[in-house]
């Protein structure tokens, strides 16, 4: 199957991916991920100020990526579509990748403690372990407690540019849902709980799928 998520900024989309690719082997798929590999100043100031990227260079990056052979038996999709100009693209990618069905998986999290997620996160560019200052200290701080290395705070998670990109979400975003929501493929998850709490809730909604 195919499983897109789509929220608010920090509801845990990142995580529960990575999670379900390391039980069930669909590659992770993540269109923050894919933005930043791009070698663009403005690409990295709009990521900065949580501006929308340049549609054209999202669907090109989707389209390598979602067209490569591994994802012919499902993918995990993290952080698109972002607004309604993207569906159509979503939807042909979809119609063309593979046969799987697509569902679309919404976590739903309380604006404040999405802002805690965002400040306090630290990322370990080596292994890639996200820790938070508030909710998953490492045992020391600045330092992975699995291999070591350095934990940086990435430049975009600060409050103004989550204030701007979940202020986003309800304007653009929402609309995304609520469009999906009338081809019954939508499931709402509360994104606000444990990462293992919330994981169980997505099984028990994958586990009704066969393919």
């Amino acid at each position: 199957m195919n499983i897109t998520f789509i929220s608010a900024p920090a509801a845990g989309k990142g995580l529960i991916s990575s999670m379900l690719n390391e039980k069930y082997g669909f590659p992770h798929v993540s269109i923050g991920d894919l933005l930043r590999s791009v070698d663009d100043e403005n690409v990295r100031k709009q990521l900065e100020n949580g501006e929308f990227v340049d549609n054209n260079l999202i669907a090109k990056l989707l389209k390598e990526r979602l067209y490569r052979p591994d994802c012919k038996e499902g993918f995990i999709l993290d952080g698109f579509p972002r607004n309604m100009s993207q569906i159509s693209i979503y939807e042909d990618i979809c119609e063309h990748v593979n046969d799987k069905k697509n569902i679309i998986i919404v976590l739903d999290i309380p604006r404040e403690i999405g802002e805690k997620r965002i400040t306090g996160r630290r990322v370990c560019l080596n292994c890639g372990y996200v820790f938070n200052e508030y909710f998953d200290k490492p045992k020391v701080s600045g330092i992975c407690d699995h291999c070591g290395h350095e934990l940086i705070h990435r430049s975009d998670d600060n409050i103004d540019t989550y204030d701007r990109r979940y202020d986003t979400y309800l304007k653009e975003t929402k609309q995304v849902i609520d469009y999906f929501e009338t081809k019954g493929n939508v499931y709402h998850v509360d994104g606000s709980k444990s990462s293992d709490d919330t994981f169980s809730d997505i099984e028990k909604i994958i586990g009704g799928y066969d393919d």
